[in-house]
């Protein structure tokens, strides 16, 4: 005889925290909802997962559809499931995760009538947003924390070539902190995967710096320490 099972109701969503730097600043990618509840809040991008889809799918279509990009390289990092944190019942999201340079990037534009607008908001300015999405912005940006001292992701955000400078303002804005300028550049080039170019600036008024290069082949074959800048 045939058991007959229950069948399990289950709703997922999917948010996303997408970070960027652009002009020494660290930013987050938002959308402006155009749909209750929370219309007209700022919000992470996200959206709720169709029953037919892989969690995986739905991510990469509900980036796209929200803001315009695709072909990134997300990773899940949390699960949110508190029972009250969708006011029209259980809602449970999975949160992904992505660094990514801001420049050469296209316009940022939802293709979706769910968002009114995208774009990239300052992290140190950023508003209530809708939701829980505050506290999933704060866990992904302490995940990026924690990864910033054993792997090299900051030259996820950087551009291909780049100034010391500007990677210190990097590590200066995830850490939240300053840092002192003759060590962080000593401990840097220590680790021999930085690659000074023959190049400077170009276009400033000021004292034109050198170029760098993350030189990724040499940091997998020598790299077997962390990057802990307080040590």
């Amino acid at each position: 005889m045939e058991v007959k099972l229950p069948t399990f109701n289950s709703v997922f969503s999917i948010d996303c925290v997408i970070f960027g730097f652009e002009a020494g600043e660290l930013k987050i990618l938002l959308i402006e909802r155009n749909e209750e509840p929370f219309k007209d809040w700022l919000a992470l991008p996200g959206y709720i997962v169709e029953q037919d889809e892989s969690i995986d799918d739905a991510a990469e279509r509900i980036l796209y559809e929200l803001t315009g990009l695709r072909d990134l390289h997300m990773q899940q990092f949390h699960t949110f499931g508190e029972v009250n944190r969708h006011p029209q019942g259980r809602v449970i999201t999975v949160a992904y995760y992505a660094l990514i340079r801001i420049n050469g990037q296209k316009e940022v534009k939802p293709v979706t009538q769910y968002a009114k607008s995208a774009f990239w908001h300052p992290v140190n300015e950023l508003p209530k947003l809708a939701f829980d999405h505050s506290e999933i912005f704060e866990t992904g940006f302490n995940k990026i924390r924690r990864r910033l001292n054993y792997q090299p992701i900051a030259f996820e955000l950087l551009p291909e070539k780049f100034t010391l400078t500007q990677l210190q303002s990097l590590y200066e804005a995830v850490l939240n902190k300053k840092l002192d300028k003759r060590n962080f550049r000593k401990k840097m080039l220590s680790y021999g995967f930085l690659k000074e170019l023959d190049e400077k600036q170009k276009g400033v008024s000021y004292r034109a710096a050198k170029l760098y290069k993350f030189d990724r082949r040499k940091y997998t074959k020598i790299f077997q320490n962390d990057l802990n800048l307080d040590k």
